[in-house]
């Protein structure tokens, strides 16, 4: 017999769960506790399945019967109501729950843990911002090709054709993760690579030639301005031809002066591996006078307006500016170029070896481990000879 409105609201609780049906397996299943839920007992595939329709009353007798009338019609076309259900679910977590901000976030957060550096982090959550500000709130699966578009286009119209570029690839980054974690299906920035205005590839400025890079060594070596942390900073870029970062932001921890080698942490690299740099003499003398001066820092090159900061890469760019060498002549990355020009001019060393002193590793680990083992004791006497041929440009 089927059920009334009057009898399912009378139905109390008993010693032990029991429950009373409706007919065509929809059934109330009373707990002992005095809950009442509907439910639905159905065949698919020759397996039993139970359906779960909510609590009694928020889900009325007549409701009920309607989601027992609706799993019916997707058994009769062949779908498990089970299945279907969880769909919908899913459907409707991608509309409230997937959007590009959520999955941003999420990325975001797992680069943090792989150790990405925090100023990539930063540049890449501004990226992700110019985004968010088109299409944040949006469920990742409905933005497509076009809005993205429109966003870029805001980009180019300024003319920061590079910004676009990477803003492009930071998008795609973004919903490559999302199909990574099933919850979207294409990455529509694929089909823009051929959209954008290509920039203009400019290389950082750099003096490549002894009689120009003769006289940027004598200008620093008697640069009066700045701070300490600047005036070293300038010689050792010049002796170690680190990127420019490396050595901004080093510590004095990193540095044993005793056995003469700079061990920069993995995570301040470009290529995430931890990067031990030999030291020549004249590198050593430079830091022992630092350490004298700035020493009381745990920082090797502290500003001087706030000491708790490193100096910055346009505080070394200013002070070449000072001395006469303007943006397009050289820059604070441009000493690394000077260095594997004039090196591998020199024809006295491996280049894999000036390679390994670069920091510049190829994708092998197992040639990765090789060549720095193989080469350290070639780097050792290749910066000896680099820091006197510096020297020999000082008189």
């Amino acid at each position: 017999m089927p059920l009334t409105d009057i009898q399912v609201r009378q139905l109390g609780p008993r010693e032990t769960d029991f429950k009373k049906a409706d007919g065509g397996g929809l059934y109330i299943f009373v707990h002992r506790s005095g809950s009442k839920l509907w439910r639905m007992r159905y065949r698919f595939n020759g397996r039993e399945n139970v359906l779960s329709f909510g609590p009694y009353p928020a889900v009325s007798l007549a409701r009920a019967r309607e989601m027992r009338a609706e799993a019916k019609t997707l058994l009769a076309e062949g779908i498990d109501p089970s299945e279907h259900g969880k769909a919908m679910k899913a459907s409707q977590a991608a509309l409230t729950e997937h959007t590009f901000d959520k999955i941003a976030a999420e990325l975001s957060a797992k680069l943090r843990k792989e150790g990405k550096a925090e100023v990539t982090l930063r540049k890449k959550q501004w990226l992700i911002d110019m985004a968010s500000a088109d299409f944040g709130d949006r469920p990742i699966t409905s933005i497509s090709a076009s809005d993205i578009l429109t966003t870029l286009r805001k980009v180019e119209a300024k003319g920061n054709y590079e910004t676009a570029k990477r803003l492009r690839s930071t998008i795609g980054q973004v919903f490559r993760y999302a199909i990574a974690t099933a919850r979207a299906e294409n990455d529509p920035t694929y089909g823009l690579r051929g959209a954008l205005i290509a920039p203009k590839v400019s290389h950082m400025a750099a003096l490549t030639d002894w009689k120009g890079f003769g006289e940027l060594i004598r200008a620093i070596w008697s640069y009066e301005g700045g701070s300490p942390s600047t005036r070293a900073a300038l010689k050792l870029m010049a002796l170690l031809y680190t990127r420019p970062g490396e050595l901004r932001l080093a510590l004095w921890e990193e540095f044993d002066l005793e056995k003469a080698i700079w061990i920069i942490p993995a995570a301040r690299t470009k290529m995430r591996r931890e990067h031990v740099k030999p030291l020549p003499k004249l590198a050593v003398e430079i830091l022992k006078t630092l350490i004298s001066e700035t020493g009381s820092n745990y920082r090797a090159f502290p500003s001087l307006v706030t000491p708790g900061r490193p100096i910055s890469e346009n505080t070394l760019n200013q002070a070449l500016r000072r001395m006469g060498f303007d943006k397009d002549e050289h820059t604070s990355h441009g000493f690394r170029a000077s260095a594997s020009s004039l090196l591998n001019e020199s024809g006295l060393w491996n280049s894999d070896a000036i390679e390994a002193e670069l920091g510049h590793v190829g994708a092998d680990e197992v040639r990765r481990a090789y060549h720095r083992a193989r080469y350290w004791d070639e780097r050792v006497r290749m910066t000896e000879w680099w820091a006197r041929a510096i020297e020999s440009r000082l008189d």
